[in-house]
């Protein structure tokens, strides 16, 4: 009976301990990959879906084959493999699920493949809250400030940004409104848990071509693998972004493979123009204090901090556009999922912890 007894209560223990398990273990999960995706003027919920030169064929894949046409956004991360020439052009639509980029990922983005990207904003060519990966593939990105009150303007801005593969990006922030900061890069952390690898720029035997009439690249940390800097002469990291050799931010930045028998910025854009040529050259015409350190030094003691000032910038422009409660590249606002991981590891240690009683229940 006593036998009986114990059995039955070591049962009682083993359903209670699953219990509790499958109630701590409910907390939020998500899948791996993008939540949503707005493109071509709609926003999807699912994958399995397919347009003129797109396709997402799963939450973390989207292909483009010679997609030319609006923005393209995503909430969560996204793998974008590039076939041929593909371009995307800020949305204009008063309702449209993104604002002022033309390409906006809220988590990490990846562009890979044998084709290119050419991404036009008035905030932001590519706007990535994350990690974005260039990888092989050729990008073109561009902001021209049109329409932006008090913020920061930048071909590229990412928490972080990796060239690599060959890969070759060219970045141009420029514009006439002498109130904003004009960046070819600008590295941020939009409050996402930053870690080692945030605002920190990596270009790995690739090319990178960068203008800014406030920066070319702005960052807090840089390395450069078999790769070197072409423009400003003697370029180095500095702490806020790529300096010359005497220590003023450089407004143009050009980095090559080394052994590169071409210079940054020669390859054809889907537009079918080399980079550097027509309206939104990066070649200096922008801004002819490139590669003069004597030009332009007014400004340096607010360029070297000036990594934190985009976070407390105002709002955009009376005509806002994003319907999502977030601020591209303002202050570090609690942005959606960043407690993800710490349910993750809350639900690992409760797992295990679950398997070691049930274990000890077991053998009692």
């Amino acid at each position: 009976m006593f036998a009986t007894a114990f059995h039955t209560s070591r049962n009682y223990i083993l359903l209670t301990i699953m219990a509790c398990l499958c109630v701590l273990l409910g907390g939020p999960s998500y899948a791996a990959g993008a939540d949503s995706l707005f493109i071509a003027g709609a926003t999807y919920y699912e994958p399995g879906v397919s347009g003129l030169g797109w396709v997402w064929a799963d939450a973390e894949h989207l292909e483009l084959t010679g997609y030319a046409g609006e923005a393209i956004g995503a909430d969560g991360d996204l793998v974008v493999t590039l076939v041929g020439q593909n371009s995307v052009v800020e949305t204009h639509a008063p309702d449209a699920d993104i604002s002022m980029s033309g390409m906006e990922v809220w988590g990490n983005l990846t562009l890979r493949g044998s084709g290119s990207l050419a991404a036009t904003g008035s905030q932001c060519g590519i706007h990535v809250s994350q990690a974005l990966v260039v990888d092989s593939c050729t990008v073109d990105a561009r902001a021209d400030g049109a329409g932006v009150i008090d913020q920061t303007v930048a071909g590229i801005a990412a928490g972080s940004l990796t060239v690599r593969g060959g890969g070759r990006v060219v970045a141009a922030g420029a514009g006439s409104d002498a109130g904003l900061h004009f960046y070819g890069v600008r590295l941020l952390d939009e409050g996402f848990g930053a870690d080692v690898a945030s605002e920190t720029l990596v270009v790995d035997a690739s090319w990178l071509d960068a203008t800014g009439t406030y920066a070319g690249v702005a960052c807090d940390r840089g390395s450069l693998v078999a790769a070197h800097f072409v423009t400003p002469a003697g370029g180095a990291f500095g702490a806020g972004g790529v300096v010359d050799a005497e220590g003023s931010v450089a407004t143009h930045v050009v980095i090559e493979p080394d052994g590169a028998t071409a210079p940054a910025g020669e390859t054809v854009t889907p537009g079918g123009e080399v980079p550097g040529d027509g309206t939104g050259e990066t070649t200096g015409g922008a801004d002819p204090a490139a590669g003069q350190p004597g030009a332009g030094q007014a400004t340096d003691p607010a360029v070297k901090p000036a990594a934190t000032s985009p976070k407390t910038t105002a709002t955009k422009t009376a005509v806002t556009k994003t319907t999502k409660p977030k601020s591209t590249m303002a202050t570090t606002s609690a942005l959606p999922k960043t407690g993800d991981c710490y349910w993750i590891a809350a639900s690992l240690t409760l797992f295990l912890l679950g398997t070691v009683l049930m274990s000890a229940a077991y053998h009692c």
